[in-house]
């Protein structure tokens, strides 16, 4: 049997995931039967809980042994008569906040070493300050004058630095650093997380490149999540800010100055460079690049590998390398495609014919 690195929640009825869910049971009369799990449509059993998020999946829902299934209301025929339906607008929304609820502690990090309170390994400064229900574990660092909230972890290993302020229930990661940050709320950092450093900033010269200096300090959000060895560096000139409930990938590197509004979503291995500033629920592929001082607006998508080196209007949805619109960047590549195929054979500048497939 593989390790169980979550404990789960006690089974509960139906009845009990719909209240937690908000999802209707399509049998009432199935209200009392009790599930232990959640899996996915292939590996359920009879006593875990399921979904299908796309019509794709309909024979795997077909054959699935699961006692009961998150599913849309236009998708309710096809389940099995042996699966209660579970009906939804949102299948994978519910399936999330039911795993949510019997794996509460795959939510946020936990102490490595399995320890409350202050580790007689961890050193805390005499003038740093921590609430009630802190748990700082061993090689931990908590320098002079900062302040960590309730219910906060500091994992092992991590270093909080000088007159840094971490919020309440927020969990800074093993190996993580802080510096010259103010860090809201429920804030989450994953392992290897860097905040605070200097931003990459030199005059260039004849006789060398001087350094600029970054006085600015990063600020955190409430409800942000930020994967694994990413780094955002402090602002120069003005503070480097990250929304509430922005969620941030492994591997992103945020350069000084930028704003980053609320509820946005970018990435792996991103990178936002100085003084960017970003609107609301904005959501940013893996890999894309965005050259400095450029402004995005509320809600833009930009597709993954995008290199962004303009401004960006509310509400459009950008990729290619340069970027540009969506629909103008697959026209491109469609008449490439055509150009190389030779249906369209190229006759002066601004010209084009058709070949001998298009004639």
């Amino acid at each position: 049997m593989d390790p169980a690195f979550f404990q789960r929640a006690q089974p509960i009825s139906l009845e009990r995931v719909a209240v937690i869910t908000g999802a209707v049971i399509a049998d009432p009369a199935q209200a009392d039967r009790m599930v232990g799990g959640v899996a996915t449509l292939e590996r359920a059993g009879p006593d875990d809980v399921t979904y299908m998020g796309h019509r794709s999946l309909s024979d795997a829902l077909g054959a699935t042994r699961a006692a009961a299934c998150f599913i849309t209301e236009r998708d309710v025929l096809l389940a099995p008569p042996s699966t209660v339906v579970l009906v939804t607008a949102s299948p994978e929304r519910a399936f999330a906040i039911l795993t949510g609820y019997f794996y509460p502690d795959s939510l946020r990090p936990m102490p490595v070493c399995g320890e409350a309170g202050v580790s007689p390994a961890a050193h805390v400064a005499e003038s740093a300050r921590l609430e009630k229900g802190v748990t700082v574990e061993a090689g931990a660092v908590v320098g002079p004058g900062a302040e960590v909230g309730a219910d906060s972890l500091i994992a092992a290993g991590s270093i909080i630095g000088a007159g840094v302020r971490i919020g309440r229930e927020s969990s800074v990661g093993p190996s993580a650093s802080v510096l010259h940050a103010l860090i809201g709320n429920r804030v989450v950092l994953h392992p290897g997380v860097r905040v605070g450093q200097d931003g990459f900033g030199y005059v260039p010269g004849a006789a060398g490149h001087l350094k600029i200096p970054q006085v600015g300090r990063v600020i955190i959000q409430d409800d942000v999540e930020i994967g694994a060895n990413t780094t955002i560096d402090r602002g120069s000139s003005r503070d480097t800010v990250i929304g509430e409930g922005t969620k941030i990938d492994n591997l992103v590197q945020i350069g000084h100055n930028v704003v980053i509004g609320r509820h946005c979503l970018i990435a792996g291995n991103a990178g936002i460079s100085g003084s960017v500033v970003m609107g609301d629920f904005v959501m940013i592929g893996g890999g894309t690049g965005v050259r400095d001082h450029v402004s995005i607006g509320n809600n833009v998508k930009i597709a993954a590998a995008a290199a962004v080196h303009s401004n960006i209007p509310d509400g459009e949805t950008w990729g290619g390398y340069p970027a540009m619109p969506i629909d103008r960047f697959y026209r491109q590549m469609r008449t490439l495609q055509r150009i190389v195929r030779g249906d369209v054979v190229m006759r002066g500048p601004g010209s084009t014919k058709e070949g001998p497939d298009g004639e």
